[in-house]
């Protein structure tokens, strides 16, 4: 493909959950003549209404039930008729000059799979410029690029890709992930097959890490402590790395009641909590994926 049409060419997936119409509407003013398919996973019609009043959206979809991110995300790309989809957090800001980078660099990459812009926060700070993967090193690390740079991972919140690579080589994202890890777990499986995830130092994004839309600060720890700690027992189980978070976890599965009952009593209770969600993702992913005599 020599020449694209901008807003013809590509469409961008945002998944919803409990979000405000402040937040996405920052988010699709800078997107707004662009192909937008929405997947609300809290079924919020009001929001819906007030959005359609105000923006152009090609498809908005309100589910019934919240079946996590990943879901979401793979509902959208399957829906996307266009060469090109960008899956887009609500939280997320990319100008359309950013975006013409990204395919830009696309097209030039036969090999490459999967671009991504530098991610920034609203203060102009450095947050994000792809990484490792969870298996190899630090993913908080944050590296000082110079230039476009071959990565093995890179900030789910804002990806591009061509839709063929993903339907043809089924790269969806692994529904099993609720809430995270699932863009790791993308970009290990495209390295796998010797293709290439660059991340793009020229074109840029601001990404405001809102991910748990509860105000309660106890359900919102049990929620992010939950979600976080299945998805990575999966992650590390499907590469078959996860003997050892598990073993070290059951070394601490008889001292539970008593480090819960001594965070209650000193009113640690959000500690209680973080003891309470991890121990119940644990059981969860026993029940789910591991053998009966593990």
């Amino acid at each position: 493909m020599s020449k694209f049409d901008l807003y013809k060419d590509i469409t961008i997936v945002i998944v919803l959950y409990k979000e405000t119409f402040e937040l996405l509407s920052k988010t699709l003013t800078t997107i707004n003549s662009f192909k937008k398919i929405i997947i609300d996973n809290d079924g919020n019609l009001e929001l819906k209404k007030k959005i359609e009043s105000q923006f152009s959206v090609d498809q908005y979809i309100l589910n019934k039930k919240n079946n996590g991110f990943s879901a979401g995300y793979n509902q959208g790309i399957k829906l996307s008729k266009t060469e090109f989809t960008l899956v887009l957090g609500p939280d997320c800001l990319i100008k359309e000059q950013d975006i013409n980078i990204l395919i830009k660099k696309i097209i030039e990459n036969n090999d490459c799979y999967l671009v991504s812009p530098t991610s920034y926060d609203s203060q102009n700070n450095l947050t994000y410029a792809g990484g490792p993967l969870p298996e190899n090193a630090d993913t908080h690390t944050i590296l000082d690029l110079k230039g476009d740079t071959c990565v093995d991972s890179t900030l789910g919140a804002c990806m591009l890709f061509k839709t063929k690579d993903i339907i043809e080589n089924s790269l969806f994202f692994d529904e099993n992930f609720f809430l995270y890890f699932s863009d790791y777990d993308l970009c290990r499986r495209i390295k796998k097959l010797n293709k290439t995830i660059i991340q793009i130092y020229e074109a840029k994004c601001i990404h405001h890490h809102g991910i748990i839309k509860v105000k309660n600060r106890y359900i919102k720890r049990f929620i992010r402590e939950y979600n976080f700690t299945f998805d990575r027992y999966y992650y590390f189980f499907k590469i078959n790395k996860h003997s050892n978070l598990i073993n070290e976890y059951k070394k601490r599965i008889p001292l539970f009641a008593i480090r819960f009952f001594l965070k209650v009593l000193i009113l640690d209770f959000l500690s209680a909590v973080t003891l309470v969600s991890r121990f119940f993702a644990y059981r969860k992913f026993k029940s789910k994926f591991l053998k009966k005599n593990f």
